[in-house]
């Protein structure tokens, strides 16, 4: 019997939602890794819409749910309904709207605050026992929610200049968590708290590599479950 894995999506669209190829890359290796997947979404508003032709700010207002429906192609539900007991593993995609809707990292930095559904998810799950991934900037959801953890965003340095947001690796470790170093086809897996995370987009790489790391991101996963 395969796996039951919970995707949590923060809206359709790497500047305000999730990012689609990471979203889609992960729900391509749980199907090959036999899981049944079921995918959540907070029913709040988007901090922000993006055009994402112009890369310029939208004047319209759109919902984190509404908009996650169109990469669950219709089937989801609303995150306050997710019951960590029903399921063996939680996996969060990237893209900004993980900074802007799940939590505020991309107004506040470390000081950000969490959505309380967000929040409560991570913690029914790592209070069970149960395996977290987090691609992207997604770790640092966990940064914020179990300090003395260990994740990776990629590189702590701009190495080549592939990876221009490194930076965060230093937030990372204000927090209070050790941050580790990968390359983009790899993962880290902290074996305490049961949480794997790996770079994506991050990293500015080609889209087979990225696909990659999130393949080993969720293979981990799939392992601890």
């Amino acid at each position: 019997m395969g796996k039951r894995v919970a995707l949590v999506l923060a809206g359709c669209g790497v500047f305000d939602g999730s990012e689609i190829h990471e979203a889609s890359a992960a729900l391509v290796h749980l199907s090959r890794g036999g899981a049944e997947v079921k995918i959540f979404a907070p029913n709040i508003e988007q901090r922000d819409v993006v055009n994402h032709l112009k890369g310029s700010p939208a004047e319209e207002k759109r919902n984190v749910l509404v908009e996650s429906a169109r990469l669950a192609r219709g089937n989801i539900q609303d995150l306050a309904e997710l019951k960590a007991s029903e399921f063996d593993a939680v996996i969060f995609p990237g893209g900004f709207g993980v900074a802007k809707n799940l939590c505020s990292w991309a107004v506040d930095g470390k000081d950000c605050t969490v959505n309380e559904h967000v929040n409560s998810t991570l913690q029914a799950f790592h209070g069970a026992k149960k395996p977290i991934g987090l691609c992207c900037i997604s770790p640092v959801l966990a940064a914020k929610v179990f300090p003395g953890c260990e994740i990776t965003v990629g590189q702590d340095k701009n190495v080549d200049g592939r990876f221009p947001d490194a930076e965060t690796a230093s937030a990372i470790a204000e927090l209070g968590c050790k941050h580790i170093c990968k390359n983009v086809n790899e993962s880290h897996v902290d074996k305490t708290n049961k949480i794997v995370t790996t770079c994506a987009f991050m990293c500015k790489a080609p889209l087979h590599e990225i696909f990659d790391g999130i393949g080993t991101m969720v293979q981990e996963v799939l392992k601890l479950a």
